[in-house]
């Protein structure tokens, strides 16, 4: 990474985690930055550790981005759930012209929230079912029902996926075979090998200079806007 990039960008990441308001790990982050969070304003080497980004992803946007955002989530984490509206307004902006690409990855916090696993498994069966774009409806639909901590009602899985037009029964034949653990488990895996602590984990990718940004919580839109911009600029 040249000297001219690296130092604007780490200063906009430092920035964000000492910023009054950003979610980490389950709580505001509003302290000075620990040395983890100094480390995480760099650009970290982690393409021989984060999966490489294949057909079995979720992705939402253009493959040949700029940037990528590989998000690790729990639908049931409260941070998720805010963080995906936040990942919905930057598609809505840079997705529409190829500019950004959002890959969705599962990170069920199971200690805290167990019925987080069934719902990432529900999620693929969606995808299963319905394809890409099926399971970008689904997972917009359980964030905006679900009332995060461990409370959205097992029912209302099926109801999603007739909600989003598919069927019912054979939805339902899939949620309950369990098939989907192990791929669920995967993402999991994967989340644990980088080091994500809590959820919702992230990497913004840019894909031009082979860099790697890990954003830890839930950040507002408008900095990972500046963090988007900076990458395209450069």
């Amino acid at each position: 990474m040249s000297n001219k990039l690296s130092l604007p960008i780490s200063i906009v990441i430092a920035g964000l985690l000492i910023a009054g308001g950003i979610y980490l790990n389950g709580r505001i982050a509003v302290e000075s930055p620990t040395v983890v969070q100094k480390q995480q304003a760099k650009s970290q080497n982690l393409s021989g550790v984060i999966r490489p980004i294949d057909a079995n992803d979720h992705v939402l946007g253009s493959a040949n981005a700029r940037i990528v955002i590989v998000e690790y989530s729990d639908t049931e984490c409260p941070f998720c759930k805010n963080f995906h509206n936040t990942m919905n307004s930057i598609m809505q902006e840079y997705g529409k012209d190829g500019k950004v690409s959002w890959v969705y990855r599962h990170f069920p916090i199971t200690e805290l929230h167990s019925k987080a696993l069934k719902e990432a498994e529900a999620l693929e069966c969606a995808g299963e079912l319905g394809g890409n774009t099926k399971f970008w409806e689904y997972a917009n639909k359980i964030y905006e029902i679900t009332p995060s901590n461990n409370n959205l009602d097992p029912k209302e899985l099926v109801s999603i996926a007739t909600s989003v037009g598919l069927s019912s029964t054979t939805f339902s034949t899939c949620l309950e075979s369990g098939q989907y653990a192990p791929r669920v488990n995967l993402d999991v895996s994967n989340a644990q090998e980088i080091g994500a602590a809590g959820t919702p984990y992230s990497v913004v990718i840019d894909t031009k200079k082979g860099e790697y940004y890990p954003l830890e919580g839930a950040y507002p839109y408008a900095q990972v806007k500046s963090v988007i911009d900076l990458i395209l600029s450069s």
